[in-house]
């Protein structure tokens, strides 16, 4: 898929592509944050069909759901030394229950232990735990195989907010 960059200038950035169904389709990038995702019309690939506006939260959750992989990936040569444990990065999805909250509340979950968390960059080893998760975050683990497919479980489960269920 080619991505065309063009500048938008005093807005941001458009980034378009068509699809291999032909779609055409845009994320303009504001310098405020902000994403539009914009369709363009099928007959005239120059003109907007629809635009959907995405503040910075909605536009992670969204590109969470596109990338619908949740990471977990295995550390395979520390696997291979050690019978019995694993190691993986988890990374903390958008909508993830346990974004903005510390370390220590996903120890509903014994058996993995965080033994690293990288945010933006940044690595904290034997991070503690008061250390607040946040979106984005990748949790590095270590425990049996359960024990982490549990936390990543734990780590990777929507928040559902009260007020939806009424």
């Amino acid at each position: 898929m080619r991505i065309e960059r063009t500048a938008l200038p005093g807005v941001g950035v458009n980034h378009a592509t068509t699809t291999a169904d032909g779609q055409r389709l845009g994320v303009i990038c504001h310098l405020t944050g902000r994403r539009d995702l914009v369709f363009y019309d099928p007959e005239d690939p120059q003109a907007v069909a629809a635009t959907v506006v995405l503040q910075p939260d909605e536009a992670h959750q969204i590109a969470d759901l596109l990338d619908a992989t949740i990471t977990i990936d295995h550390l395979a040569h520390l696997e291979e030394q050690i019978t019995g444990i694993t190691a993986a990065r988890i990374r903390i999805p958008a909508g993830s229950a346990y974004a903005d909250r510390p370390i220590r509340d996903t120890r509903a979950h014994p058996g993995a232990l965080i033994v690293a968390v990288i945010h933006d960059e940044r690595i904290t080893t034997t991070p503690d735990s008061d250390l607040v998760l946040r979106h984005g975050d990748t949790v590095v683990a270590v425990g049996d195989q359960d024990a982490i497919t549990a936390l990543a479980d734990l780590l990777t489960t929507e928040h559902h907010h009260p007020s939806a269920h009424r």
